[in-house]
Formats: structure tokens, sequence, C-alpha cells
């Protein structure tokens, strides 16, 4: 059952921020924090399950600086990226008596330690009360900063279970043989740089290149994040003094992983579920169907209904009604579908992924990511028996049936 004390503090009577003065380790630190009414303004000025949504694509503004207090135990904080569409990441900061968690401590780099070193400063906590680092899933903005959290803190990392590097050799296999050959299709086992529809791959930074080439050759020299403890769906996890339920949520990545905390109805959803953009539904993963995974994911995020008070994303700001939410994404991509079986119908033949994303996609999104997301969708289609698939000379066409 929630509790009073699940709620934001309150709104001090002069209506201003409140300045708080915190001890931690011994040191003192004077931090300016926002208080319940300014967080619940700040929540309704987002996505709010059709309440408002004044800010268009709030993942896009650039880092806040300074620290949001969402309920007991329970702070905000934003650290700085620059990747296309998106301006920072939430780091969660979750605080019991033995120290705090983190989640998501954004992207490897000196710019992220920065950050979040101040962050840490504003709350009061030193290095070395970080007792536990969660990362959603392997995703650089995610994970970047975790190894060398952990290497100067002496904090626990916990993943998903079937969190893995793609590039890391060091990394136990998140699927055996059998299960592999029911994920995977054969026809999509290629490198990855090399895709089912001949056009080009994701393009990685040459300095990640250099940097996962290295790794490969000398693991040890080049080390990854490495969790210690991995979770399952269903497991619990004590954080800021409370009981989460970890809940494997795969689609955007297949390990991604988000925590439901049912006390005080809090959903730390990561990338799975953001306040106004939907996350990219790759065709270039391990999974068979990765659309239909990610459609399971949001059904059974939405399932938790008004249990959930407040969500928590990896981007933009917290928001209301979670189902809501869910529901709209999905209704989003089902949308695409239509889309995408339409523009196969108008060619009146088969069709290149290429050439059904240009019908699918406006021209400034057209490249990589609009090429995978549209491949995701007709494999979605083609294992629905609504789409019929042809390779020629390697390259792969989809007629509708």
């Amino acid at each position: 059952m929630r509790t009073a004390e699940c709620q934001p503090a309150a709104q001090p009577p002069d209506g201003k921020d409140r300045d708080v003065q915190r001890r931690r380790g011994g040191s003192h630190v004077r931090s300016v924090r926002r208080t319940g009414a300014d967080t619940n303004r700040a929540i309704n000025e987002g996505y709010g399950g059709g309440v408002s949504q004044a800010v268009s694509k709030q993942e896009k503004l650039p880092a806040r600086t300074d620290v949001v207090e969402l309920a007991p135990g329970v702070l905000q904080t934003q650290l700085p990226i620059e990747l296309p569409g998106l301006g920072h990441v939430n780091m969660y900061v979750l605080e019991d008596t033995d120290g705090v968690a983190v989640v998501d401590p954004g992207l490897p780099g000196r710019a992220t330690w920065k950050a979040i070193n101040h962050r840490l400063a504003l709350i009061g906590v030193p290095l070395r009360r970080v007792h536990t680092i969660v990362v959603t899933h392997s995703h650089p903005d995610h994970f970047g900063g975790a190894r060398r959290l952990a290497k100067e803190s002496g904090a626990r990392i916990i993943t998903h279970a079937s969190f893995r590097m793609w590039w890391d050799p060091l990394e136990p296999d998140d699927l055996n043989p059998e299960d592999l050959a029911t994920e995977m299709l054969p026809e999509n086992r290629r490198s990855f740089r090399e895709t089912p529809w001949g056009g080009d791959g994701y393009d990685i930074a040459w300095r990640n290149r250099l940097y996962y080439a290295s790794h490969r050759k000398y693991p040890r020299l080049f080390p990854s994040v490495r969790p210690t403890h991995r979770v399952n769906d269903g497991d619990a996890v004590m954080l800021a003094g409370r009981r989460w339920v970890a809940m494997h949520t795969p689609g955007h990545t297949g390990d991604h992983l988000c925590l439901f905390d049912e006390e005080c109805g809090l959903v730390i959803s990561g990338d799975h579920v953001l306040p106004n953009i939907t996350p990219h539904i790759s065709g270039m993963t391990l999974a068979r169907d990765p659309l239909k995974r990610f459609f399971a994911s949001l059904d059974k995020m939405a399932r938790l209904g008004d249990t959930v008070r407040l969500a928590l994303p990896a981007h933009g700001n917290p928001f209301t009604d979670l189902a809501g939410r869910c529901v709209d994404i999905r209704r989003h991509h089902e949308g695409r579908l239509d889309k995408i079986r339409q523009a196969s119908a108008d060619y009146q033949r088969p069709a290149t992924v290429m050439e059904i994303a240009s019908q699918v996609f406006s021209a400034r999104a057209q490249g990589p990511m609009a090429d995978s997301e549209t491949y995701a969708h007709l494999e979605h289609l083609r294992l629905a028996g609504q789409v019929i698939r042809r390779d020629v000379n390697g390259i792969a066409e989809y007629v509708v049936s």
C-alpha cells in the first residue's frame, strides 16, 4: 500500500526553491533542490497522459544542472550527451542509509565524469558512498560512465541477465546455441556493418571503432563495463530503502531493464517508454521479431495501470499515465505498419527496404536508422504472414502477400 511518505516534499510557504544543507560522509555540502510542487509543475509541462505537452521534444533539451526530488530518496539529475535527437540523459540517484545508487551514468568521457561529480556534490554524496550502479540497457549513453564510476567507488553494477556488449569477447554469451537458432534468422546473420537490405550499416565514430577493435584484440587492456549482478524478470532489488521489481522489457534492446517501485508507484522506464519520442526499434539485432517483443513489453508495462504514479524516463521529464503513453507508442508503430503495407502495395512489385523507407520516413530522416526500423517492421509483417520476402543477390525485397 502506498503511504503518505511517498509523496514529493511540500512547497515552502514563500513558494521559492528550498536550499538544502546536508551532511554526507563528514563533508558539508550546500545544494539547491526543487520542491514537490515545482517537481509536479515540471512533470505537467511534459507528457502527462494528455494533461499537457507544452515541452515539445523535451528529450533534445540540454542537461540541467539542478537536482529534483521526485519522491523520498529518489532524485533526478541530468548529464550532458550529444547524440541525434538527444541532449541529456537522466541519472537518477537513489538514497538509502548505506549511501546511494545511480541509474544510467551517461556516456564515457571527461564531460560525463565532471558532470557526475558535480551532481553528486550538489547532493552531498562523495564517490565512496556510491554503492550501486544500475544500467538499464547496453547503449553507451547509459553504460558509458559505469566502468569508471565503479572503479572509483567500488560500486556493484546491476543489469538484466541478458546484458551483453556485442563487441566484447570477455562477455558471456547471453543466448545458448539453441536459443540463438530460435531468436536469430539465418538470413540475418551478418556483421554489424552489413545489412540484409544492402544499404549502409550504422555509422560508428572512428574513435569508437578504434576502441572496439583494440578491445577485441586486447580486452584486458581496453576493458568495458562488466556487470557484477545480473537480474531476471521479477527479481527484487533494494534501492532507496525500498523493494523494486525488475522488469525485462526487450524491444529497443534485447537486454532492456525497467524497475518498478511498488510502494511509491514509480517506474524507472529507461528508453523503453519516453515522454515525447519513441525509441528506435532496430532490425540489426539478434531478435527474430524485435517489434513483436517491443509490443509485448509495452503491454506488460501498460498492465501496471494506475498502480504507477510517476514514470522516470532516461530522457525528458518524468511523466504521469504510463499506461496511456504505452498505448500511444503502440498506436504510433501500428500506424507505421499501415504506412509500410500501403507503400509496399503502391509499388505493385517487390520493393527494397530503402524504397519502402523512402515512402514512410521524411527526406531528412533517410539513412541507416530509417532503413533499420523499416526492416524491423517489414520482418514483423512477414512473420505475421502479411508480406512476402525474397532475396535477390543478397538483397531483401518485400511485396504484400
